[in-house]
């Protein structure tokens, strides 16, 4: 029955005052994790909280940001929904501002994402979230979509938040693939980083082997299941891509079995790599920790089957004072169906991350040393 135990967590941080200050301050990393009972698997964690996850109402007021490059990306801005008149009470012009990076081909509209839209208001945060090219019907609008190794239009991103909150200090949550493309960021950002700090869940890491990972057992029908909604997002955009000509092979992403082969036909050429794994090996986030200047708290799941725990990048991690890993002994991949608002609330992940993000604030507005590592 150990499914229904309680099991230590693993942290993972350098020596530092600040990893410290956290680690004394946040309750839930100094207690055990208990995982709901019958779902300790990572398969049965991960499918259940996708499909009987509540769906928090949330309505949002829609921002089209157009890119560099003639590509556009959506800004999806919460005004009401779920927690009443809480959306009705203007925030102070100093409010932490939040930017959100779902998965891949995630949006406003999952579940994970919603729920933590409702939890940083409900503490006085301005959320926004980011819908990556065609994504949650973010307009396509040139003949490219995002990828893991592709950064500018976060680095947009933070910019225009920015500068829609002169006096706020920015922080931004990233999911699986987004949770990669922010560490990414970040690493290269470094020290002139603008983000006063940021949180990475279910980080696949080390592309290479979340790619070999895809290829065993029950773990292809999760690869099918994002190829198709790939390849579905390319169907509906591919007059965009007619007579593109070079090395693309269009039909090929278009009838993408796994995202191997979407990314063989289109990703791979798009941002200017030879080979699908020199794409993966280039674009792995897990090369970007030891750069990252900023304070970065990392949850992973021992039994995410969709980012294996033999990618997080532990030693790195350990050497670098403004990071803190947590891992769970369960939690699927964005599952984390335990905590006080288990099964079908919010998932353990968002009250930890909260309390990290509100205690990092503090430590800011007390201009403490302990983020001065």
């Amino acid at each position: 029955m150990r499914s229904w135990s309680s099991r230590a967590l693993e942290i993972v941080a350098a020596s530092s005052s600040l990893n410290s200050e956290i680690l004394s301050h946040i309750t839930a990393l100094k207690s055990s994790y208990v995982s709901f009972p019958l779902l300790s698997n990572g398969h049965v964690e991960s499918i259940f909280a996708r499909l009987f996850r509540s769906l928090p109402a949330v309505e949002f007021r829609r921002e089209c940001l157009g890119m560099a490059d003639g590509g556009t990306v959506a800004l999806d801005w919460p005004i009401g929904g779920a927690g009443g008149d809480m959306w009705n009470t203007k925030l102070s012009e100093d409010a932490p501002a939040l930017i959100l990076l779902p998965g891949l081909t995630g949006g406003s509209g999952d579940t994970y994402v919603r729920h933590f839209l409702v939890r940083a208001r409900q503490h006085g945060w301005n959320a926004t979230v980011f819908n990556s090219r065609g994504c949650a019907a973010s307009p396509v609008t040139s003949p490219q979509f995002y990828s893991a190794s592709f950064t500018e239009d976060l680095r947009e991103v933070v910019k225009h938040v920015s500068n829609c909150f002169p006096r706020s200090p920015v922080y931004a949550v990233g999911w699986s693939l987004g949770a990669n493309i922010l560490v990414r960021y970040l690493g290269e950002e470094s020290e002139k980083c603008t983000l006063t700090g940021a949180v990475s869940l279910c980080n696949p890491y080390d592309l290479v082997i979340a790619d070999k990972n895809f290829q065993k057992g029950f773990n292809k029908v999760y690869d099918k299941r994002l190829a198709k909604s790939l390849r579905n997002s390319l169907k509906k955009h591919a007059a965009l891509f007619e007579g593109i000509g070079g090395a693309y092979d269009v039909q090929k992403a278009i009838q993408a079995k796994s995202i191997r082969e979407y990314d063989d036909g289109l990703t791979k050429v798009s941002f200017g790599y030879k080979t699908v794994d020199d794409y993966y090996f280039d674009s792995s986030s897990s090369r970007s920790v030891k750069d990252v200047k900023v304070p970065l708290l990392c949850i992973q799941a021992e039994t995410d089957p969709i980012a294996p725990s033999c990618a997080i990048p532990r030693a790195e991690i350990l050497k670098n004072p403004h990071c803190l890993l947590v891992i769970t002994p369960t939690g699927g991949h964005l599952g984390w169906v335990a905590g006080n608002d288990g099964p079908f609330g919010s998932p353990w992940t968002d009250s930890v991350v909260m309390d990290y993000l509100q205690y990092i604030e503090l430590l800011r507005k007390n201009k403490s040393t302990a983020l001065c590592n």
